[in-house]
């Protein structure tokens, strides 16, 4: 039973492995579907849950894990679990462009001839792109971000010490970086742009896409309506809190959205839930608001914080807030700590609470009180 506390655990075995930290079994669900963890090396996630979903010409491959030899493996292995092979997969669609989603995508692409599927905004944000994109700006004398790369914001806009951006940029850029860029390599392009609302192109199944951006720009969750399940890939996950960072160029900021596609949520509260890490249950209304009040949570320390400093530059700020490890055990993450420090800003700014011009000359911007 879900109460205002809890959720509703529907795969134990998930559960107690996401305890002893162990990788799951594949598990065969209800109507066809497939469960299969694939590893993350070196993360404290542990593993991605990719999902098999079957229809009349083959099967799709959600968010096929991270690019290595073992996760290659644990997919092909789960393929097998399910009485197919990779020559069976007729379509693969990622969630988002994280590199432990998508990352074996083109080594699945190449092994099926399947089509590739993401949200248009999603498939801006693919590394190659991004890189494009800077390069532009930097020519045209655009945003900060755009003219400095991923390390120059971090000093010049966000006010970070020199030597902590190069450990940070140091990690980041040895992954195929382009031009101040951290990236992950080459990843696979899509072949079809799945809007709100559209259908997988999978006959005998009825896998609706929605729209839920927040975690990246184009995230997507998939509605299963033969199964009456909802695959939320990163957006809601049982007892994870998902980053939110900046996206320069996006409109409202990321965390605006966010919010907006956590309501949406409670139209599906009596779906089963399977997420991309940890376990599947029920409660989705209920962890949406959990998660919303979060960033509830969040803006106020954000605000008090800004009250108590005076006018802190954003790492100022964001050294000073609460995260799960200590800022200095947090390491080349508070890139992304950063980034989720920004978007906060940025939505308390749009409501009027704070201020902040990133584009402001002279030195990193302060953080005011409206």
């Amino acid at each position: 039973m879900v109460t205002p506390d809890t959720l509703e655990v529907r795969a134990p075995l998930q559960e107690q492995a996401w305890r002893e930290r162990v990788l799951p079994p594949v598990e065969r669900l209800d109507h066809g579907l497939w469960s299969v963890p694939v590893p993350i090396p070196d993360n404290p996630l542990r593993y991605t849950l990719s999902y098999l979903v079957p229809g009349d010409t083959g099967l799709v491959v959600v968010d096929p894990g991270w690019d290595s030899d073992e996760g290659w493996t644990a997919l092909t292995a789960g393929l097998a679990a399910a009485g197919a092979s990779a020559s069976d997969v007729v379509g693969v669609v990622a969630t988002h462009v994280h590199p432990d989603h998508h990352g074996l995508t083109d080594r699945l692409r190449a092994a099926s001839d399947a089509w590739v599927a993401m949200h248009p905004a999603e498939a801006e944000t693919l590394p190659s792109r991004q890189a494009a994109a800077f390069r532009a700006r930097r020519e045209e004398g655009g945003q900060p971000r755009g003219v400095t790369g991923a390390g120059g914001w971090l000093k010049q806009v966000c006010g970070a010490p020199a030597e902590t951006v190069d450990e940070i940029m140091a990690v980041f850029l040895g992954r195929d970086a382009e031009d101040g860029v951290p990236g992950f390599g080459s990843m696979a392009e899509p072949d079809v742009l799945l809007s709100d609302g559209d259908l997988v192109p999978l006959p005998g199944r009825r896998l609706r896409a929605v729209w839920t951006p927040g975690h990246t720009p184009g995230h997507l969750c998939l509605v299963d309506e033969t199964a009456q399940a909802v695959l939320t890939g990163d957006h809601v996950l049982p007892g994870i809190t998902p980053n939110i960072s900046s996206h320069p160029g996006q409109g409202p900021s990321m965390l605006a959205r966010y919010l907006d596609s956590l309501a949406r949520m409670a139209d599906y509260d009596d779906h089963e839930v399977l997420p991309a890490h940890q376990y599947r249950f029920r409660g989705l209304a209920t962890r949406a608001e959990q998660l919303i009040e979060h960033h509830r949570q969040r803006c106020a320390e954000i605000v008090a914080a800004v009250a108590e400093i005076g006018e802190p530059t954003m790492w100022q700020l964001a050294e000073r807030l609460t995260w799960s490890r200590t800022w200095a055990q947090i390491g080349p993450m508070r890139l992304a700590a950063i980034g989720e420090t920004v978007a906060h800003v940025e939505y308390l700014a749009e409501r009027g609470e704070l201020s902040w011009d990133a584009a402001a000359a002279g030195g990193p911007a302060p953080v005011r009180a409206a």
